[in-house]
Formats: C-alpha cells, sequence, structure tokens
C-alpha cells in the first residue's frame, strides 16, 4: 500500500476521530437524557445547549439513536459560537395537554449560525386533531419546531410527523436554507401546515416531500425573498401565500420565486388568498414556474374572499393590492372544470398577470376553463385552457 494511500487513511480516520469528539462534548445521554422514550430528557436537552452554547469554541449537541421524551423546551441565543444540532434518535412528545397554551413546542429563539441535520420528531398530534374535529373546547395547540428572531440557520434531513398544528414555523427572522426534509400528517388533521414563514427573509426551501393536512408550504405577512424548489406536495391545500387581510396593518408579500414542485392529490396547487377587508398588505413579484399538477382541485387560484368555514366572511373588497404574479410552464390535470381562477377584490383589482405556456386539462378528458373577476394580464406562447384576462 502506498504512503500517499496510508496518510489519507489516517487523516480520514483523525477526521473521523475529531467528529466523534466533538459530537461527545456536548451528548446529550451525558446530561442525563435516557434513549428509552418513556424518561423525560427535557432537562438534559437543556443542559447540553446551556453548555455548547456559552462555549467560546461552539460545538455539537449530539443526540444518539433511540427515542427521546421531550416535554416543551426553548433554545436561547445567541450563542458565542456556532452550533451543530446532530439527531441520529428520535423526539417525542408527550401527551398534547402538557403543551397548554404556549403554541411551541420545541422553540429556538434568537438563535444565529445553526445547524440542524437529521432527526425525527413525533409530535403525536392525533388526540389534539381529535379534540378540534369534534368541536370541544381544546388547548391551543403547539406548532411542532418553531424559529423566532434566528438567523443564518440551516437545517438538513429533518423528519417531522404528526405535528398539532404547523410542523416547522418561522418568525421574524432571516437567511435561512431548510432542505431535504420529510413533513408528514394526515390530510384529516386540521392546521398541519408542513412550513409557515411571516415577517422573515432569505429563506431557501428546496429538496423536500411534504404531506400534510393544510397547506405544504405558506407564506403569511412579511414574506420577501423567498426561493422554493423541488418539492413534492401531497396531499395538503398547496403552496400558498397568505391569507392575508386578516389584519388592516399588515405587511406585504414580495420576491416569491416557486420552481420545480409536483402536486398531487391537493386542494390546491399555487394559491394567492385574502379575506375580504381592508387593508394595506400587498403581492408583487411573484414566480411560479415548472410545475406538475396531479388530480388538483383548484391548480392556479386567486381568492381574495377567502373565508374557508363560509361563516362571518367580511363580504368587503379585499385591499390588498396583488400585482406582478407570472405562471410559466404549468401543465398537467385539473381534478374540477375551472382549472384557473381569479377572484380578485371589486375595490382592488389584480394586474400584471402573466400566463406563460400552460396546459391544464379537466380529468384529462375534458376542456376545462379558465374564471377571471377583476383580474388582468397578459398571455404568451399556449394557454390552455383560454386565457379569461
Amino acid at each position: 500500500m502506498g504512503k500517499n494511500i496510508i496518510y489519507s487513511i489516517l487523516f480520514l480516520l483523525f477526521i473521523s476521530f475529531l467528529f466523534q469528539e466533538s459530537k461527545a462534548d456536548y451528548n446529550v445521554i451525558r446530561f442525563g437524557a435516557k434513549a428509552d422514550g418513556k424518561s423525560d430528557s427535557t432537562q438534559a436537552f437543556s443542559r447540553a445547549w446551556l453548555s455548547a452554547c456559552s462555549s467560546k469554541k461552539g460545538g455539537t449537541v449530539y443526540v444518539p439513536k433511540g427515542n427521546y421524551l421531550i416535554k416543551q423546551i426553548q433554545f436561547n441565543g445567541p450563542c458565542k459560537n456556532q452550533i451543530v444540532f446532530w439527531i441520529d434518535g428520535q423526539i417525542i412528545a408527550p401527551n398534547y395537554l402538557s403543551f397548554g397554551n404556549s403554541g411551541f413546542w420545541i422553540l429556538f429563539y434568537k438563535v444565529t449560525r445553526l445547524t440542524i441535520r437529521g432527526g425525527t420528531f413525533d409530535a403525536k398530534g392525533s388526540g389534539f386533531w381529535a379534540c378540534k374535529n369534534s368541536g370541544k373546547s381544546c388547548p391551543a395547540g403547539a406548532k411542532s419546531i418553531t424559529f423566532m428572531g434566528s438567523s443564518d440557520v440551516s437545517v438538513n434531513g429533518l423528519t417531522s410527523i404528526n405535528s398539532q398544528m404547523f410542523h416547522i414555523a418561522i418568525h421574524e427572522s432571516q437567511n435561512m436554507i431548510l432542505e431535504n426534509l420529510k413533513i408528514i400528517a394526515p390530510n384529516s388533521s386540521p392546521n398541519t401546515d408542513g412550513i409557515h414563514m411571516q415577517s422573515s427573509s432569505g429563506i431557501t426551501i428546496r429538496d423536500s416531500n411534504i404531506a400534510t393536512g393544510d397547506d405544504c408550504i405558506s407564506l403569511g405577512p412579511g414574506s420577501q425573498n423567498i426561493w422554493i424548489q423541488h418539492i413534492s406536495c401531497g396531499p395538503g391545500h398547496g403552496i400558498s401565500i397568505g391569507s392575508l387581510a386578516q389584519y388592516e396593518n399588515e405587511e406585504g408579500v414580495q420576491n416569491v420565486t416557486v420552481g420545480d414542485v409536483t402536486f398531487t392529490g391537493t386542494q390546491n396547487g399555487v394559491r394567492i388568498k385574502s379575506w375580504g377587508r381592508p387593508s394595506k398588505a400587498f403581492v408583487k413579484n411573484i414566480h411560479f414556474s415548472d410545475i406538475i399538477i396531479n388530480n388538483v382541485d383548484n391548480p392556479i387560484i386567486i381568492d381574495q374572499y377567502y373565508c374557508p368555514t363560509g361563516h362571518g366572511c367580511p363580504n368587503q373588497g379585499s385591499g390588498v393590492k396583488i400585482n406582478g404574479v407570472t405562471y410559466k410552464n404549468i401543465r398537467g390535470t385539473s381534478a374540477t372544470e375551472v382549472a384557473m381562477n381569479f377572484k380578485c377584490s371589486t375595490s382592488t383589482p389584480c394586474e400584471g398577470l402573466e400566463l406563460q405556456d400552460i396546459k391544464l386539462t379537466y380529468l384529462n378528458k375534458a376542456t376545462a376553463t379558465s374564471s377571471c373577476t377583476n383580474a388582468h394580464g397578459s398571455s404568451t406562447g399556449f394557454v390552455i385552457p383560454k386565457s379569461c384576462f
């Protein structure tokens, strides 16, 4: 064996040793965690995080294989250096009543330079969904993983199952990459958005599979500079901008690119939605492209009269200004006759809508249609069904 090969092997072993040592520095087992799925490991995770966060050299908080019962927990920053949260095990939630009305299960607050790798998070949301679907008085419910006031965060290879409500929530955060995610909840589970964001910028979501009971990805007020690419969505309610106009003084949504997405059996494909009431919010510079539609109820939809329950609808003109939305290379099958539906506000019509190379058929055997209300735009290339602008 040549010297170069020997040196290469020794170098790789040395790197592996260093990695194992870095994992050992903040291995949650050393801080008292039990991998039996029954013992409460919350405080052990907190101690491991605090040790890593307060270290000037940073380090890796390591979760070995096994099941770890974690109650409500908050990981606070800023930390003194970069932190890696390496998870080879599964983190499971207690009974949903344990969350009370806090609204979160796992919260990363004001954390910067964080990397989360791997791990399965099981929120065991079925009891909460059953309560909500029964119409009884229930706790507020919890988002599984929340990032608030955080920046420079990378999440790779994470699996989230059976969240009570949103699987991943991003608030007032910047510069995040979420990739290679698996998000799973039953089609009947209420409000289980895969990823929801608001008042956040510089968010990239890519190479992920999302199957849930609400929006696969939802962009609330203040979402800007968002890149969504190579996503498989279904079941669920599609990818939605909004809902907006819940309050009058809201931020707008702008500079959003959604591309290379496949929707299968979803309620919607690409959607913009706002309540019918006054608002200072806006939607502009939005690009939807290279999208496959498989048996979707509303492949392309703008709904400025959003009122999902049909009760207590504002019945006013939406003040949200929608301008500059491009739909390009969108193909597939609609589960309903109206494949493109633009229901825009009487008081604030949609403008600058652009269709390019659209081919949507109705169940592969009939002619689909388009519908426009107060919608203005243009079309180029082939557009099927025919544009109603």
